[in-house]
């Protein structure tokens, strides 16, 4: 259960929440120009663009959940588990799907040019690591221009234009967007009175308009709620207003603890993220720590070699006023 989202209002803006029944120790992690990053088929990129986003680590190596490169290109891995189709090892055109974050940031400095070359690969069954299997994932890659979907399916790698630059988990993409159909009264201006002529019917409340937005936390209903909350949000001046008014947007998609309950456990929304990609700062709130914490790429040295590793801030953090 996660929901990612690019929004454009006065520069381009991208994050997501990551909603699992667990924390994995994420950190934010920076990959500089001449860190080595290494895949399974390709070939090692010895040097590449500079990278920041949040990751799991194992053995030097990070499992990357959503990250932006230097150029403003972002890109996050969402749960697709019910349509995602792998293909196998064999050959000499493959990714593991865990490689897909790195593997285009590092090459790509436009979404379209990400799209085109995931495109033309097999993203095929190969995990992480012996306790952490392969995750059936897809993808959305944005810049401040354009947005896409990529979702391996049986035919290969399908790439879908994203016209409302929101993603969330199942059903396939195209299906997802067709839901929005069955919203297309909803409004953010005041309701009015279309029931009847004969009636004299008033709206009784501010935000009738959006009467019938879907308030629950399926995949489905996720999108919807993120692509009407985005498709309004308004253009700010400044760079640090946006990402106020970007955290308030994604506060209607997070998920408390104990709302959604699996037999594996409570799921909640483990951290919210929103990068500025132009300015390559990546923002973040926890749940046990839902105050601001910031990690600037272009404050680290971007010709180093090894990673930059910044754990989530998980204590809580009060700010007194007295």
């Amino acid at each position: 259960m996660c929901t990612a989202l690019s929004l454009t209002a006065g520069g381009h803006l991208f994050g997501r929440t990551l909603d699992l029944e667990h924390s994995y120790g994420e950190a934010v992690v920076i990959a500089p120009r001449r860190f080595p990053l290494r895949f399974c088929c390709q070939s090692t990129q010895a040097r590449h663009h500079a990278i920041i986003g949040v990751a799991h680590i194992r053995d030097g190596t990070p499992l990357y959940y959503d990250a932006v490169n230097e150029h403003g290109l972002a890109i996050a891995a969402l749960n697709f588990p019910h349509s995602a189709v792998y293909g196998t090892t064999e050959g000499e055109n493959w990714l593991a799907p865990y490689e897909v974050i790195p593997f285009l940031l590092g090459r790509c400095t436009t979404a379209q040019q990400a799209a085109v070359l995931l495109g033309g690969l097999c993203i095929a069954r190969h995990a992480f690591s012996a306790d952490l299997p392969c995750t059936p994932l897809h993808w959305l890659l944005a810049d401040g221009q354009d947005c896409f979907v990529a979702e391996p399916r049986q035919d290969g790698v399908r790439i879908y234009r994203n016209p409302v630059r929101v993603l969330t988990n199942e059903p396939p993409f195209p299906r997802q967007l067709e839901r929005l159909n069955d919203y297309l009264n909803l409004s953010a201006l005041p309701a009015e009175n279309r029931f009847s002529a004969g009636l004299n019917l008033t709206p009784c409340s501010r935000g009738m308009g959006a009467m019938g937005l879907p308030g629950d936390f399926s995949s489905q209903s996720r999108f919807v709620r993120a692509a009407f909350v985005s498709q309004n949000a308004r253009s700010y001046h400044t760079a640090d207003r946006g990402v106020a008014r970007f955290f308030q947007l994604m506060a209607c998609l997070t998920v408390p603890r104990g709302s959604v309950r699996l037999p594996t456990g409570d799921v909640e929304t483990i951290y919210t993220s929103c990068c500025d990609a132009a300015q390559g700062i990546y923002y973040y709130t926890c749940a046990e720590n839902p105050s601001l914490s910031a990690v600037a790429l272009h404050r680290a040295d971007l010709e180093w070699h090894t990673l930059f590793t910044h754990p989530l801030s998980l204590p809580l953090n009060i700010q007194w006023q007295n």
